[in-house]
């Protein structure tokens, strides 16, 4: 996936320097990232907790295969499932296989190094970086190391894959940091670009 984005990331470049496809984005706000719990998926880190079971309860990693290594059962898929959707199955697999009679398991999301967002631009570390819950393009920004001494802040754009369409909207970071604009929530594929100032 971070191949594609970083493709994306040319392709939407390359857009900005076509004319009648410059930086100029809807200052509609994009639509509402959905209220839904992110899908897990390879290198994304969680910790299982089993309530009364200390030796059940730890850390992992989910494999490229999309599994992670359960004690007493084995492998255990867990690509394209929520946190709550992966604690159900852990619950289920442990019934199933008799470890537990009744066993409440919770899972807590620690970094989602499978759903990334791509900062281009007059950043100071251009890259693609993780996309936690409640991301914005602001702190999306923070994440790259801020503008640098060349951006044009209030020309920021985030392109994104709407109904099919790539489309661009506006993240005027300068009127989102003094309160006169929201900041715009952000979600795994974006691409958010920050262009120079012209001199």
């Amino acid at each position: 996936m971070a191949r594609q984005i970083i493709i994306a990331a040319v392709l939407g470049l390359a857009c900005l320097a076509t004319p009648g496809c410059g930086p100029t984005g809807s200052t509609t706000p994009p639509p509402v990232v959905p209220n839904q719990q992110a899908q897990l998926g390879p290198g994304d880190a969680f910790d299982v907790r089993v309530y009364g079971e200390e030796d059940l309860s730890t850390n992992y990693v989910v494999q490229p295969d999309g599994t992670i290594d359960f004690p007493y059962i084995g492998s255990v898929e867990v690509e394209d499932l929520s946190a709550t959707e992966a604690a159900e199955r852990l619950e289920d697999r442990l019934r199933e296989g008799g470890v537990l009679v009744r066993p409440h398991v919770s899972i807590v999301v620690t970094e989602y190094t499978s759903r990334v967002i791509a900062v281009t631009g007059a950043v100071r570390r251009p890259g693609n970086y993780p996309v936690t819950p409640g991301l914005t393009g602001l702190q999306a920004v923070g994440l790259a190391g801020g503008t640098n001494e060349l951006a044009n802040r209030d020309g920021a754009i985030v392109t994104r894959r709407v109904d099919g369409r790539m489309r661009r909207y506006q993240v005027p970071l300068d009127r989102i940091t003094v309160g006169e604009v929201e900041d715009v929530p952000v979600q795994a594929g974006d691409i958010l670009y920050v262009p120079e100032r012209f001199l």
